[in-house]
């Protein structure tokens, strides 16, 4: 364990020497962008924020949070997915995190809110995030393995929140998808027609996995559990093909604009990366690992219409284009920010940007076990922009 955890410092020290050593290549000897907890406290670019069994609240920073008993991911309150809408009309872009417990919360600009969902949420696990004609959709599952109390017939797996009343609405069911009663949808892949969905099934002490694909015969969002069974058509599929729609990818095959932001860095650092599209489908994974067991960073990446960003685990950002209303950040280029860094057993997990406001997930966690999470609101007309100008 000790090994694993100075080849993780080892790979971490040389990002930020190359980082710090590239920003200086390309923007006239200026450093990466550093954001701090130090000094002012009262007219900071960022706050922070920490999750409770009923809500969230500011904190000073992550580890002043009260503490919380650890739980399985699955289990405890954190943010398992976000994502933004398409802001192909210009407007800000209206974002949503999938708060595991919670509910959803939604940002738009700088304002938040957090939608409490006490109904669908209270013991099932929710992410999944993506987009359908614009509009959020997410899945949820009950992880029988971690949690046995939810002892009700319903097991929805499709929902999809309405921005304008705040409300969920189950569009598909389990058991839309197959006779067996005693089952769970655990993973789904959507590529933008198909659903490929892995359904779990546990029978007399017996766990089995399946798999099936299916496409709806009407507008999605008109589906209802009521009427999903009639108007899908189901067909069976096999673990090779989910897993082979879920196998990362060679990094030389990511998208150009992602590939342009990391330019040089790929020869040098070994990273895992999930890339989503703002508004669009199910994440792509790829893979900057040469070798076999080698120890590598996680990084999550998103493309959106006018920017793209990707956020490395300890906080290193990169975002290239313009944020909505903005002017093109240093003519193209990539921009580099550090996040205030996380003590040990804390880091950031997914990121997303509405109008000029950055919110990054942040969590303490061992392993497959959670306790602390929240995220950190970051004003980025007052950090990427201010800092370019000056």
């Amino acid at each position: 364990m000790q090994k694993r955890i100075q080849c993780i410092l080892t790979i971490l020290c040389v990002l930020t020497l190359f980082v710090s050593c590239k920003n200086k290549q390309k923007t006239s000897g200026s450093e990466i962008i550093e954001i701090s907890d130090a000094g002012d406290k009262i007219n900071k670019p960022h706050q922070w924020y920490a999750f409770s069994q009923t809500g969230y609240s500011q904190v000073t920073i992550p580890q002043a949070a009260p503490s919380v008993p650890a739980k399985p991911w699955t289990e405890a309150i954190r943010i398992s997915s976000s994502s933004a809408s398409s802001n192909e009309d210009g407007k800000t872009q209206e974002a949503f995190m999938i708060v595991n417990r919670l509910g959803i919360m939604s940002m738009k600009g700088s304002s938040m809110e957090l939608n409490r969902d006490t109904t669908l949420f209270a013991e099932r696990t929710a992410g999944n995030l993506v987009f359908v004609n614009g509009t959020p959709i997410y899945s949820l599952y009950k992880s029988t393995f971690f949690n046995n109390n939810l002892q009700d017939n319903q097991h929805p797996f499709l929902v999809q929140f309405d921005p304008s009343s705040k409300i969920s609405y189950p569009l598909v069911n389990c058991d839309n998808l197959t006779d067996n009663k005693a089952c769970e949808v655990t993973d789904f892949i959507w590529d933008g027609r198909t659903w490929f969905c892995c359904i779990k099934s546990e029978e007399n002490s017996k766990t089995e996995f399946s798999y099936i694909k299916w496409t709806s015969n009407i507008p999605l969002l008109n589906q209802s559990p009521a009427v999903a069974s009639e108007n899908i058509t189901i067909s069976e599929s096999d673990a090779d093909t989910f897993r082979s729609e879920k196998v990362p990818l060679p990094f030389t095959r990511a998208p150009d604009r992602i590939k342009k932001l990391l330019n040089g860095m790929a020869s040098k650092v070994p990273f895992n990366l999930t890339i989503l599209t703002a508004g669009g489908t199910s994440p792509r994974h790829y893979s900057n690992v040469s070798k076999e067991n080698e120890e590598a960073l996680m990084a999550y990446g998103v493309v959106s219409e006018s920017w793209s960003g990707i956020m490395f685990q300890d906080g290193t950002l990169y975002v290239e284009g313009a944020l909505d209303g903005r002017r093109i950040l240093r003519g193209g280029k990539a921009v580099a920010l550090r996040l205030p860094r996380l003590p040990y057993g804390f880091n950031y997990t997914s990121f997303i940007i509405s109008g000029s406001t950055l919110y990054a997930a942040w969590e303490e966690s061992d392993f497959y076990m959670t306790s602390r999470s929240g995220f950190i609101k970051v004003d980025l007309d007052a950090t990427l922009y201010k800092s370019i100008q000056s």
